[in-house]
């Protein structure tokens, strides 16, 4: 399973992410800001706190989205 290692969170709510893969991708995380605890990223400020722990995306106020997640739902760079 692959496991984040990098996260560099973009002005577009987009996610640039490396993983311990070697791979590069972006994941857009519009389509989760109206979903459940999601819509607290709706705030610029919050979601570019992005921070990786236990091999995933973190937020404050524990917010996560699974590796995954993130892997199968990003695009390559």
């Amino acid at each position: 399973m692959e496991s984040v290692t990098k996260v560099v969170p973009r002005d577009d709510f987009c996610l640039e992410l490396w993983f311990n893969s070697g791979d590069h991708r972006v994941f857009d995380a519009r389509p989760y800001l109206d979903r459940g605890v999601f819509t607290r990223l709706q705030s610029l400020e919050l979601f570019k706190q992005a921070f990786v722990a236990l091999d995933t995306v973190c937020w404050p106020g524990n917010l996560d989205i699974a590796p995954e997640t993130l892997f199968d739902r990003s695009v390559a760079v």
